[in-house]
């Protein structure tokens, strides 16, 4: 298997390594290899059609399930279908632009 050598490794981050090497119960040798494999691997995935092939699972085992990202837009852009109070008057939530408009009016 090939080598590599990385050189000017900042201690803190060393040390961070380390740390989390010994957390693991690995040598840091072992876990630099690890994190370089785990890369490697996130790095060759296309996580698009990952994305993509999950949705199609979902829409065929489970069609009840809907996309709740329009729900969660409607709710959002209604504030769940409340008008916005002021938390210190309890009136209507105005911003000091409208109020402006309205005392110029």
């Amino acid at each position: 298997m090939p080598d590599v050598l990385i050189r000017n490794v900042p201690k803190k981050t060393l040390d961070v390594l380390r740390k989390r090497a010994a957390a693991g119960q690995r040598s840091l040798q072992q876990e630099l290899r690890l994190l370089l494999e785990r890369e490697a691997t996130w790095a060759s995935v296309d996580h698009v059609a990952e994305a993509k092939r999950i949705r199609e699972y979902i829409a065929r085992h489970h069609p009840d399930q809907t996309d709740s990202t329009r729900l969660i837009r409607e709710d959002r852009d209604t504030d769940h279908g409340r008008v916005p109070r002021n938390a210190v008057t309890g009136g209507p939530l105005t911003t000091r632009r409208s109020t402006r408009r309205a005392a110029a009016r």
